[in-house]
């Protein structure tokens, strides 16, 4: 199933059931979905240009959730849980460690890089394979881990 037409099932859901929070985030990522559309001139998104933008929306809600953290506003740092909880419905299924690892190897292998000058060879042929699966600094970390 398309991700919008399930963001249209899910909002008639929480409409229903009176879920203002749910609702308020699956109209905030549609909103983020037809905006990005109507950028790049285009009807339909593809799975991918999809994927980006809720990776950038669940992004933007850890970081909130962080700065809120930091400022002691755990009445905010509450709201932004649960808003990533309904977004992380919709996110793919998260990679292991050691699923995440073997990746690293792999790319590390293809590329045939050696030292840390080449990070950015890695990264370039790695975030592909993995985005919306990892999280870009956890893949960062492993990168720079096994590159010595």
């Amino acid at each position: 199933m398309l991700l919008t037409e399930r963001l249209n099932q899910d909002m008639k859901i929480a409409m229903k059931s009176r879920d203002k929070v749910t609702l308020s985030v699956i109209r905030m990522v549609k909103a983020s979905l037809q905006n990005e559309a109507i950028k790049l001139g285009k009807d339909m998104l593809t799975d991918e240009e999809e994927l980006t933008i809720l990776s950038r929306e669940l992004k933007q809600r850890n970081d909130s959730l962080h700065e809120f953290k930091e400022a002691g506003r755990m009445d905010l740092v509450e709201k932004l849980e649960v808003e990533l909880d309904v977004l992380q419905v919709y996110m793919p299924e998260q990679l292991s460690n050691e699923e995440l690892e073997e990746i690293v190897l792999q790319t590390i292998k293809e590329v045939n890089a050696s030292s840390k000058k080449e990070m950015g060879k890695v990264m370039g042929a790695l975030m592909p394979k993995v985005k919306g699966k990892a999280d870009g600094t956890e893949v960062q970390k492993l990168v720079q881990k096994h590159l010595t």
